[in-house]
């Protein structure tokens, strides 16, 4: 079916109607009728909707598979009935490592194992049989987490990544603490949850979200228990010579941080769905804002796509006092389905200044709440806070991301740490990198090449498109004839191409999130070519109806 058809089956008024769900939601729908199309074709539905990765790291997962296999004989050392082992035993763990891969000399993972125990006792001055142990009786999963926010050895480790990959090797002074959890996600709902608990944020309180940014970011301060009063920094910032979107903070948006009436900054960096990092000129505004003007303002900013820009670097390094950072290792190693990863808090941070000052009444709510965990509930850190809220309170005993999942963990992060070379962070790069390049190829279209740009996405303005090529003419015809959505219906309905809805992300309602991470290279030059045909749709309409005008 040609994608120029302008009939479709999903009527407008049903369009705009399924256009007030989350992206989330209407992608399913759009799915839905993509596979309806698929079937009753030769097509192949083309789901560039999904942010899940199509490659994973297989040297950290080897080894965590060599890694267990040496566990079950550990345990069974200590204890082997019919079906049943023991709990391993830290004296002497690490030189039966050894003796067990040289055993096992071919074992897939197996040297990157052994590398990796050296480098933890090289670099980091660990005990052997220590790190060994938490490593062997952390894959068997006999325990619980303990300690409960992150296990001693991995969060030496996950500090060691963050510097390198959030901080661009230059991490503040200090440490940061460092919580493990169930992915990003997870991640956002303990923040959100523990800043109200602790008095931080309170209902009705301001809040500014930097927009374009990733729907639940929207859709949480909007739930009752919140009623945040939202302002948007939008990356509005257009491209002098070419009009095109460069998808930046500018100075007037950041400004709006001034505003003491805001209490906390909620960013995604880089962005999602553009997929840019902010510029080191806006970076340093908000550094100073902050460090002159607004030294009281939480920042939290959600780091997932920094491995994809060279050099990146987080608000987290250069305000680490005003910062919670969120990190997920999903996308850059391919473990979505893993759930890993975690939240940073600087040892010296404005949260646990707060705490301290509350008033008396609120100081002593709080210590009733957490009174069960310790005689001297006052002194409880907020990242420990945290940690007991995600469990409440009641289950802090119990808390923590389970073990085989840290030790995972651990072996992704060293992954990153020995790779001197960046060998796997070039490749991951360039995937998403040519499959841009294809993408815009597809449409006709070049784009010039940006240092800030991670590629993992892409979103696309129709409306600019529109008026830059054909004039406001044409852009008003498209905006009297057809829904903002219209093209996300044509291409599921004709060509069995999923996209996003970019305006579900707070961004322009003319716009399209396209995933470069989950479909094979080929897949982007066919999406770029039909939305062109799509587009050269909407121009031949216009023109029809010029004709008839006359």
């Amino acid at each position: 079916m040609s994608v120029k058809s302008t009939t479709l089956k999903t009527p407008r008024a049903m369009q705009k109607k399924l256009s007030k769900l989350s992206p989330f939601e209407l992608k399913d729908n759009l799915i839905s009728l993509a596979a309806d199309s698929a079937k009753a074709s030769t097509q192949i539905m083309l789901n560039a909707g999904r942010g899940n990765p199509n490659w994973i790291a297989t040297t950290p997962r080897e080894a965590f598979f060599a890694l267990g296999q040496f566990a079950v004989t550990e345990s069974r050392r200590v204890w082997s009935e019919p079906g049943l082992g023991g709990m391993p035993q830290k004296v002497g763990i690490a030189s039966r490592l050894n003796a067990y891969l040289d055993k096992n000399s071919k074992v897939p993972g197996g040297d990157f194992l052994r590398d990796a125990v050296k480098y933890g006792v090289s670099h980091f001055k660990f005990n052997a049989d220590a790190f060994v142990y938490e490593l062997v009786d952390g894959i068997i999963g006999d325990q619980y987490p303990t300690p409960d926010r992150i296990l001693k050895h991995n969060e030496r480790i996950v500090q060691a990544y963050l510097d390198q990959e959030m901080c661009g090797h230059k991490p503040p002074k200090g440490q940061f603490d460092i919580f493990a959890v169930e992915g990003g996600t997870a991640a956002m709902c303990y923040i959100f949850d523990s800043l109200m608990q602790n008095k931080i944020l309170k209902k009705g309180d301001g809040i500014a979200l930097a927009t374009p940014t990733f729907t639940p970011y929207i859709e949480i301060p909007e739930l009752e228990r919140y009623s945040f009063k939202v302002s948007h920094i939008d990356a509005n910032e257009m491209d002098k010579e070419s009009g095109r979107h460069t998808w930046q903070y500018t100075e007037k948006e950041v400004n709006k941080l001034l505003d003491p009436k805001i209490k906390a900054f909620f960013l995604v960096n880089p962005s999602n769905p553009p997929s840019v990092a902010v510029s080191p000129k806006i970076m340093k505004k908000i550094v100073q804002i902050v460090k002159t003007k607004r030294p009281d303002l939480v920042i939290i900013t959600d780091d997932v796509y920094g491995t994809f820009v060279p050099g990146f670097r987080s608000l987290m390094a250069d305000l680490p006092q005003n910062t919670i950072g969120v990190y997920s290792y999903s996308k850059y190693f391919g473990c979505t389905g893993w759930r890993l990863g975690v939240v940073a808090i600087h040892e010296k941070n404005i949260f646990d200044q707060h705490l301290v000052k509350l008033p008396s009444k609120d100081k002593k709510a709080l210590n009733e709440r957490y009174g069960s965990l310790t005689l001297e509930p006052e002194k409880i850190k907020f990242i420990d806070r945290m940690v007991a809220d995600s469990r409440q309170v009641a289950l802090n005993h119990t808390a923590g991301l389970s073990l085989p999942q840290q030790v995972q963990m651990t072996l992704f992060s060293l992954s990153a740490l020995m790779d001197k070379d960046d060998k796997y962070k070039k490749l991951t790069q360039n995937i998403v990198q040519r499959r841009y390049k294809a993408l815009w190829d597809g449409l006709g279209i070049s784009m010039p090449a940006d240092p800030l740009r991670a590629g993992y996405y892409c979103e696309i303005d129709v409306m600019v498109w529109a008026e830059k090529i054909h004039g406001p003419e044409f852009a008003k015809f498209l905006k009297t004839n057809y829904e903002p959505v219209d093209l996300l219906f044509r291409l599921a309905e004709q060509t069995s191409i999923v996209l996003m809805d970019g305006g579900g992300f707070a961004g322009p309602k003319w716009s399209v999130r396209v995933s470069l991470a989950n479909l094979d290279d080929t897949a982007y030059a066919k999406i770029g070519k039909q939305m062109a045909e799509a587009a050269e749709g909407y121009v031949e309409a216009w023109q029809r109806s010029k004709g008839k005008s006359h």
